[in-house]
């Protein structure tokens, strides 16, 4: 999954250029992530995650990352309603940070340039929450925004030591998930991977403990309740598309 997804004219933010740029912030404003039908998830997000949605893990080559399901197919998300809002309780960080984004600047892992995505519906030069103030300095709002993709930066980091020590600990199985659609059609979702529990449970006791004291246990816990919300994802697609019969 590429980090930039929804994010279709993204460039680094400028004081000059984007001087009287204002954001409009409101909660009909999702449309952007309409077709996306899965998102990362840093796992301190799991707990919260858990209860509303479905957190899996997915590969790409040797790479897996967890993410939580939005939708049942492609370019699907049961969690934006019509009306552009978000319908659920928690919303991933992934979504939130939007329309902002850190991107590489070409100068190692250690420099980030602040990128917008000029395209988001939100932008305008008249209402809504300035970016920069009549000085050119950082308004509280866009240092409170820079903030969050940096602390979200760091937490992805830490999700990427706990996957790859769940890859050590040969935790991970493949997944069948299959949900039955509104007109009876079987939806197959394929490449997903989530954490064996009997392996867990066998595990030798020096390498749980590492697990439970590093906190990532009760990540792994909040990933193995939230595999019941597959079902809600069936019930979601159901409302959206009544059967015909």
């Amino acid at each position: 999954m590429a980090q930039l997804l929804f994010y279709e004219k993204p460039v680094p933010l400028n004081k000059d250029i984007h001087r009287n740029l204002c954001i409009k912030t409101a909660d009909n404003l999702y449309g952007f992530s309409r077709i996306t039908n899965s998102v990362l998830l840093a796992g301190v997000e799991f707990a919260h995650a858990a209860k509303e949605y479905c957190i899996v893990f997915t590969k790409a080559g040797d790479l897996v990352m967890p993410v939580v399901l939005l939708g049942l197919r492609n370019d699907e998300n049961l969690y934006v309603d019509h009306e552009n809002r978000w319908n659920a309780h928690y919303i991933p960080a992934f979504i939130r940070r939007y329309p902002f984004i850190l991107a590489e600047s070409g100068q190692g892992d250690a420099q980030k340039t602040v990128c917008i995505d000029e395209t988001f519906i939100g932008f305008n030069d008249k209402e809504g929450r300035r970016l920069f103030d009549d000085t050119g300095e950082s308004t509280e709002f866009l240092t409170s925004a820079i903030k969050f993709l940096q602390d979200y930066q760091g937490q992805y980091r830490r999700t990427e030591i706990f996957v790859n020590r769940l890859k050590d600990l040969d935790l991970f199985t493949e997944l069948n998930a299959q949900v039955q659609s509104p007109n009876g059609q079987k939806l197959h979702m394929g490449g997903l991977l989530g954490v064996d529990e009997n392996k867990l449970l066998q595990l030798e006791k020096t390498r749980a403990l590492e697990l439970f004291r590093s906190g990532e246990l009760s990540w792994v816990y909040a990933h193995l309740l939230s595999m019941g919300n597959m079902q809600r994802l069936g019930e979601r697609l159901v409302k959206r598309e009544p059967s015909n019969s």
